[in-house]
C-alpha cells in the first residue's frame, strides 16, 4: 500500500471514455461509522471556519472499471461531513473514491474558464472547472447522471447553459489517486473575456455566490497552486494537444 507522500507524488492519469455507465447502489460505507467521533469533531470545527457549510447527504463511487472505453462504476450515499473529513485527511483508502464531472468550457480564441471559490466556502481561493460532488439529486432512473450534475454546476455556479456550447462526445477521465473527475467539455464561439464578462455579471447578481471569479487560462504558463494537480494535468493535456 502506497505512503500519503507516494500518491500525492503519483502524477494523475488521462483516459478518452466514450460514456459513463453509472448506477446507484447503496451500502454502508465503514470508514464513516469507525471515524464517526474524529468525523464529527473535525465538522464541528469547519463548520466554525464557514458557517454556510451545510451536512447534506452525497454520493461516492465504490467500484469501477474502464473497459472498451466504458467507464462503469456504482455510488453509495453518505453524508457530506464523512466525505470532506475523509477528503480533508487526504483521501485515504477507505473502499470509495471522489468522483465527479466537470464543465471545461474553453472559449473561441482558446481561452480556458476556471472558477476561483468564494471566501465562504469549503474550498475557498482554490481554482476549479465548474463541478460538485453528485448528490441524489443527480440519481435518474437508479443511475447517476454526471452530465445532468455538470449542467445543473455550471449553471449555478457560473449562469452559463450548457447547451449554448457545443459538446465533445465522451468524456475526459482523470485519475488523481482516489479522487475521478470526468470532464465533458464544452466549445464556445465568443472570446474568453467575454464569457468572464457574463459570468462576473452573474456572479455580481447572486445573494451568496459560490465563485468569487473567473480565471482565464491560454497555456501552461498561467498554473500556479491555487490549481489542483488534477485540473493542472487535464490543462496540460489539453494546451499540449492542441
Amino acid at each position: 500500500m502506497r505512503s500519503r507522500h507516494e500518491r500525492a507524488a503519483s502524477a494523475p492519469a488521462l483516459f478518452n471514455v466514450e460514456r459513463l455507465e453509472l448506477t446507484f447502489e447503496p451500502r454502508p460505507w465503514p470508514y464513516a461509522a469507525e471515524k464517526r467521533a474524529e468525523i464529527d469533531a473535525f465538522f464541528a470545527q469547519l463548520q466554525r471556519q464557514v458557517p454556510s457549510v451545510w451536512n447534506g447527504r452525497v454520493l461516492l463511487l465504490h467500484r469501477h472499471v474502464i473497459a472498451d472505453g466504458v467507464f462503469r462504476g456504482a455510488y453509495l450515499e453518505t453524508d457530506y461531513a464523512s466525505f470532506a473529513a475523509w477528503r480533508a485527511s487526504g483521501r485515504p483508502p477507505a473502499g470509495v473514491h471522489d468522483c465527479f464531472g466537470a464543465a471545461a468550457v474553453i472559449a473561441g480564441d482558446g481561452g480556458v474558464l476556471l472558477g476561483v471559490m468564494g471566501k465562504h466556502t469549503a474550498n475557498h481561493d482554490r481554482v476549479y472547472f465548474p463541478c460538485g460532488t453528485p448528490d441524489l439529486d443527480d440519481i435518474v432512473g437508479g443511475r447517476v447522471d454526471l452530465d445532468l450534475s455538470v449542467r445543473r454546476e455550471l449553471k449555478e455556479e457560473t449562469g452559463l447553459e450548457a447547451n449554448d456550447f457545443a459538446a465533445d462526445a465522451g468524456w475526459v477521465t482523470v485519475v488523481d489517486g482516489a479522487l475521478i473527475m470526468h470532464v465533458k467539455v464544452l466549445r464556445a464561439a465568443e472570446p474568453a473575456e467575454a464569457l468572464r464578462a457574463r459570468v462576473r455579471a452573474h456572479i455580481a447578481r447572486e445573494r451568496q455566490p459560490e465563485l468569487a471569479d473567473i480565471r482565464i487560462v491560454r497555456g501552461p504558463r498561467h498554473l500556479d497552486a491555487a490549481i489542483p494537480p488534477f485540473v493542472a494535468a487535464f490543462l496540460t493535456w489539453h494546451f499540449g494537444g492542441c
